[in-house]
């Protein structure tokens, strides 16, 4: 049996593997450009910045659309109500009541579409513009690999 070294450090990977020098002399590693990949993260970085701007902006005008359907509500209601005090047959008030549940309904349901296809919108465009970069982002390493040969 040989002698067994005392540490690590006392191993010698030329007694095993012979001269490494010149293998690693001739190896030749591909040179990849870094400078590339980080311009192409910071272009991502930006991109998801602009989606997140996007979507806030969306998120503000559809906040305040929500607030005008809400004034413009209360002012129907406060309608309703004095068409609801005025002096008349309670048959004609209960008709006119029926009339303004069906509008208001009606009127309900295409604000909610509304409001529906603002988010719908706002979260496509969102999501286009990164599905935009993340295409960019893969023809660009895809170049930089391709340099690499």
């Amino acid at each position: 049996m040989g002698k067994q070294a005392d540490s690590v450090v006392d191993f010698d990977v030329s007694k095993y593997f012979g001269d490494m020098n010149k293998y690693v002399a001739d190896f030749k590693a591909p040179s990849f450009d870094y400078e590339v990949m980080a311009a192409s993260q910071r272009k991502n970085f930006d991109a998801i910045v602009a989606a997140n701007k996007l979507a806030a902006e969306a998120m503000q005008a559809i906040a305040r659309r929500q607030v005008e359907l809400l004034r413009q509500g209360m002012e129907e209601i406060g309608t309703v109500a004095r068409s609801y005090a005025a002096p008349g047959p309670l048959p004609e008030k209960a008709a006119k009541q029926a009339e303004l549940t069906k509008v208001a309904f009606e009127r309900g349901v295409s604000n909610a579409r509304e409001l529906s296809e603002m988010v719908t919108k706002s979260n496509f465009e969102a999501v286009d513009l990164l599905h935009r970069r993340f295409a960019q982002s893969m023809d660009e390493l895809r170049d930089a690999l391709t340099k690499m040969k």
